[in-house]
């Protein structure tokens, strides 16, 4: 029996590096942690995308569905068995297209420009209308002032009996970390500096 995965495998070869693990009840292929495509069940399944989607339609390929215990998931993945098995010369193009599609998607998705200041580490809906309304409008704004003066902003805006835990979570913001993790000699420089 022909075995579909093993061969779209050796088949990606040629167009990179790429790394595979379980989704879907199948396996997903990726570039920079970026999924592009998928095989389940002998089928495989390209990401589309922009432009993408409208190729892999003319090509006739179906969207894939991802059947849950109680519902179904219809994805942008399509599927381009037939265009394998068929050795159709435009498939190179058509992976190498998605791979691109899929990683600039990821990128942005991953960048700050991308990011709302409450998806920051601890940082919530609440902390973003109060960076607001102190003058940070954007994740841009936040990553160019120190955490103290950010501090300093908001207790102007808030009141001077604002909570000092908030600095520490300014400072986790921008590191990263969860404010718990903030060191005291840290914390005592920073009190210093407000």
């Amino acid at each position: 029996m022909f075995e579909v995965k093993e061969g779209f495998v050796a088949y990606l070869q040629q167009v990179g590096e790429t790394e595979k693990r379980s989704m879907f009840g199948g396996t997903g292929f990726f570039v920079n942690g970026a999924m592009f495509a998928l095989v389940k069940d002998e089928k495989i399944y390209l990401r589309g995308g922009k432009d993408l989607t409208d190729k892999l339609i003319a090509k006739e390929c179906k969207k894939f569905v991802h059947v849950k215990k109680s519902s179904t998931a219809v994805v942008n993945y399509y599927d381009v068995t037939s265009l394998y098995q068929q050795q159709d010369e435009m498939l190179e193009t058509l992976v190498k297209k998605s791979i691109e599609t899929s990683v600039a998607e990821k990128e942005y998705r991953d960048s700050k420009s991308n990011k709302r200041l409450r998806d920051l580490p601890n940082l919530r809906l609440t902390i973003e209308r109060m960076l607001k309304k102190s003058g940070i409008a954007d994740v841009d704004t936040f990553f160019s002032l120190p955490p103290e003066e950010i501090f300093k902003m908001v207790q102007e805006a808030h009141g001077y009996d604002v909570d000092v835990k908030l600095l520490w979570m300014f400072v986790g913001a921008q590191t990263g970390v969860h404010y718990t993790l903030i060191g005291e000699e840290q914390k005592q420089q920073l009190l210093e500096a407000i």
